[in-house]
This record gives C-alpha cells, structure tokens and sequence, in this order.
C-alpha cells in the first residue's frame, strides 16, 4: 500500500467504525503504540490471546482510555457455566464485542447469553455484543474431515450460525466467503464479522478462505477484521484508508442494488 492517505469523503470515513484492527502483538508497549496511532483512524480494536496472555485485562483498559472500542477475540469453548461466566466478566471490562465458539453447544450460547443479559442488566452495563466463531479462516474441506467433519465447509458453517441465531447470538464470525450464504440464512439483523480479508495489494498471510474488502462488503459482510496489511505497511494509517476506501466501495454499491436498503 502506499504511504499517500486517500482522500475520504464524508459517506466513506464513516465506515471506519465497521473496521476492526487486530492488535496480534508480543508486548503491551507495542500495543499501546498502534493504538495511539490509529485510535483516529480505525472505531475498533480486536484483543486475542497472545497479547491477553501478554498484557491481561489491563491492555483492554488501555484501549478503552484511548477512546475506542474492544473486540475481546478469546473464542471460549467450555462447559456453559465456565462459559456464561467469562462472557459476565469480559462485559465488566467494557468490550464491545467477545467471541464464543459456536461448536461448543447450543446451551453453551444460550446460557452465556442469557447470563451476561442478565449481569448487564442488573449492574447498568453495556451489553456487548457475543459472536459465535463458526469454521476458523485458516481451514478448509480437508482440515474439516481431518477433524470428523464430513461436510463441506461452507453447509458447516451456515448449520452453526442457525445454530448461534437460535441461541440468541448477535452474530458470527465467519470467513469471506460465506457470507452471502449465512445472510440468506439468517436475515439481516445478524451480524456479520469478518477476518481473511486482504487487500488486492497484499498477500494471503495463513488464510484460505479470502475476498478484498470490497468483495467482503458488497457480500454484506457488517464489520471487517484486519491486522498484517496495516500493521505491516509502511504507513500504517495511509493504508487504514485505503481499506476504509475499498469498503466504501463494496458498502455503496451493494446498497445500489435493486431492493437493498441503504
């Protein structure tokens, strides 16, 4: 990407709040740095577990003094009373977002929603929104069967965000690739959050499952997750628009389309 930051106008800056930057670092100081550095640039900011295990709660706090928001990307699969109560405590935290693996059971999903609903009521807290992780981006047919799973990828994937949509999931997280076939299926009030995006310019990194951001948006994917191509790049807020830009691009024109709202 180059170092140039496009111009944005009004319509497409507004989608910076859909981009979602994964901050996969070793070190809280150098997740701090990205942070200040982008915090203006990008609405939020996605915590897994090496820089968790690094850092603990406090990195989200961090993120939190800085004014954005926090996707705690954790994938809990557990028993649902071990589950129900990490999702209680990521919402004391303040995240935005957390994940659950939708593999780990309905009652799991509809127990831990059903408790952080209640916690959140009850101490006058923001909701986050849980997400279910359906088939990882890294995998493919042949890792599915590898695992007991004779299906083909995508049908797994839809069957699991059913699964998560009846158990009162906000939505899924969920590969490039099927997210026309997991709209189809569960309408649009659900979210749709999506990692294995890369931009034209860059390469494919682990993932296996791909489209551009503007693919990934004229698909009807809500929010989109990526890390290497900015934090890589030699000017990583120039390339944040430049993502931002390609969105826009997918965002307007499928809501162009005959009946699409915009």
């Amino acid at each position: 990407m180059s170092g140039r930051w496009p111009y944005l106008p009004p319509r497409a800056d507004a989608l910076r709040h859909r981009l979602i930057f994964a901050l996969d670092v070793d070190t809280p100081a150098e997740a701090e740095r990205l942070v200040r550095l982008l915090a203006k640039e990008v609405g939020i900011f996605k915590i897994g577990k090496q820089l968790f295990l690094a850092a603990g709660p406090e990195v989200v706090r961090m993120v939190l003094r800085h004014g954005a928001d926090v996707f705690l990307d954790l994938k809990f699969h557990d028993i649902p009373h071990t589950v129900a109560k990490a999702g209680v405590a990521a919402a004391r935290l303040g995240v935005r977002f957390f994940d659950v693996h939708a593999s780990g059971s309905f009652e799991m999903m509809e127990r831990t929603h059903a408790e952080v609903t209640r916690a959140c009521r009850r101490e006058g807290i923001r909701r986050p929104r849980i997400l279910a992780v359906t088939v990882l981006t890294s995998l493919n047919k042949g890792d599915l069967r590898r695992v007991g799973v004779a299906d083909e990828v995508e049908h797994q994937v839809v069957r699991l965000a059913r699964l998560a949509r009846r158990a009162g999931m906000d939505g899924v997280v969920a590969a490039p690739l099927e997210i026309a076939r997991i709209r189809r299926a569960c309408g649009r009030g659900f979210l749709i959050v999506t990692p294995g995006v890369r931009p034209a310019s860059t390469g494919l990194d682990d993932q296996k499952r791909v489209l551009t951001p503007e693919e990934a948006m004229r698909a009807g994917a809500d929010y989109l997750v990526l890390g290497r191509p900015i934090r890589d790049a030699r000017d990583p807020r120039g390339a944040v628009r430049e993502v931002i830009a390609e969105m826009a691009r997918g965002y307007f024109a499928a809501r162009l389309r005959p009946g699409v709202r915009a």
